[in-house]
């Protein structure tokens, strides 16, 4: 038989050992626990129950084969008589004669095999007739009978001259201090788990974009110093977006006044020839400017709140029938998820708009998965793009044109806004192909 390598066994292992903090600390403190309280056990029923039950069992067997001696030396009932008024004074046994009566065929045996096994040792070794014994019949007492010629001696002994029967007792009390100690153990684990887990989801609800103000450190010093570390680089983090959207706010609404001025005096300048032409760049450096801002700024400050996605998925519907496209809408009534929704609002915008410019049917749909959580699809059926392209979709500023066509509205922002807006609220965006024959676009949240 070919043994498994020692590298197979550690990973197997490890795949069924505990995946989370607070698991493996209960193991760390449960594991040593419970193996100290088997080697102690297993020491004393090995090392002094059983050695002080084999001693009140050769005592007992030696008061059996006594009584056994002195009644075959004269086995009178006078001599019985003396024999068991002596045995019940002195050593607790009840002896009684059953003439005409032999040992009985079946051994009857108890759970506990050692009992008997010793028992058994210790009445063969001391008493030189055949012998016959049953420790089940009566809870508190042995059963004990001797083959003599006249028929069978019957003695009844006791249980506790025959074995330790206190031991339970102490494995009680084992029980109690174990069940104490892992409870203690539960206690401190969990308090300190706890902390862990409050960094977790402050760390969570950051990356979602949701402020946690009241959020302090708890816990152990090394937990109190990695939660000060996280709240200091919230700030860091935080200040750093601030800033880039102030800048960009300026940018833009400096670049604003001479587009605004530029439009005024094309509105009063007497009408040319590339007048309209001119007009529409202006409205493209518009657009340009407006999708700048909101790629940077991410819609990060909004509050969450509970909406209704059929109420979205309309918001969306319309914007894209505006764009000529027929749009069908399929929602669950009272389907409600947690959200920013002027963020999420411009991400289903940005889809459907995506949708409409490539196909002439969009198709917008919301379902509560099974899992929990939220999955919201849309569809079209424009041409698509090719699967390994999925991702160079998302990037910002990728249009998926080779020539890249500035004259065509948009800068390729659409998808990346999209996807930075699931992502904030804990989600995702994956591209797949349609039913329809075009691009489907699914958005998942986590519950």
């Amino acid at each position: 038989m070919r043994l498994m390598p020692f590298n197979v066994w550690a990973r197997m292992l490890k795949r069924r050992l505990p995946t989370s903090l607070w698991g493996r600390s209960l193991l760390i403190i449960v594991l040593p626990v419970l193996v100290m309280q088997v080697a102690v056990t297993w020491a004393f029923f090995d090392m002094h129950w059983q050695t002080v039950t084999a001693r009140l069992s050769d005592g007992l067997a030696g008061d059996v084969a006594w009584a056994a001696e002195s009644y075959a030396d004269d086995p009178t009932p006078q001599n019985l008589a003396v024999i068991a008024d002596r045995a019940q004074r002195s050593m607790s046994l009840s002896i009684a004669m059953r003439e005409g009566e032999t040992l009985p065929v079946d051994a009857r045996r108890g759970p506990i095999g050692v009992i008997d096994r010793t028992l058994g040792k210790a009445l063969q070794t001391r008493v030189d007739r055949p012998v016959w014994f049953d420790t089940t019949r009566y809870p508190a007492y042995v059963d004990i009978r001797v083959q003599q010629p006249q028929g069978v001696l019957r003695i009844i002994a006791p249980r506790e001259r025959a074995v330790a029967t206190q031991a339970h007792i102490f494995v009680l009390w084992l029980l109690i201090a174990t069940v104490l100690l892992m409870s203690i153990a539960v206690l401190f684990i969990r308090n300190q788990v706890r902390s862990i887990e409050r960094l977790a989801d402050a760390a969570e609800a950051f990356g979602r974009g949701e402020a946690r103000e009241r959020f302090k450190p708890h816990g152990a010093r090394e937990v109190r110093a990695a939660a000060t570390a996280f709240m200091a680089m919230r700030e860091r983090i935080q200040r750093h977006i601030d800033q880039r959207t102030a800048m960009l706010a300026s940018v833009s609404h400096d670049l604003r006044t001479p587009l605004t001025r530029l439009r005024l005096e094309l509105a009063l300048a007497p009408p040319f020839k590339r007048q309209a032409a001119m007009k529409g760049d202006l409205d493209e450096m518009e657009h340009m400017i407006d999708e700048y801002l909101a790629f940077a700024r991410g819609e990060a400050g909004e509050a969450t709140q509970t909406v209704r996605i059929g109420d979205l998925l309309q918001a969306a519907a319309e914007d894209a029938r505006r764009a000529r496209a027929e749009v069908e809408v399929a929602s669950p009534d009272g389907l409600t998820a947690s959200l920013r929704p002027l963020a999420f609002k411009r991400a289903l915008t940005n889809l459907a708009g995506n949708a409409a410019s490539h196909g002439e049917t969009v198709r917008l749909s919301a379902r509560a998965l099974p899992s929990g959580g939220l999955e919201v699809i849309v569809e079209d059926d424009g041409p698509g793009i090719p699967e390994d392209m999925y991702e160079e979709a998302f990037r910002p500023f990728s249009r998926l044109d080779p020539s890249r066509n500035q004259n065509s509205k948009g800068v390729g922002l659409g998808l990346a806004i999209a996807r930075d807006v699931a992502r904030g609220h804990g989600g995702d965006i994956t591209l797949d192909r349609s039913d329809l024959g075009g691009l489907k676009a699914i958005i998942r949240l986590p519950e």
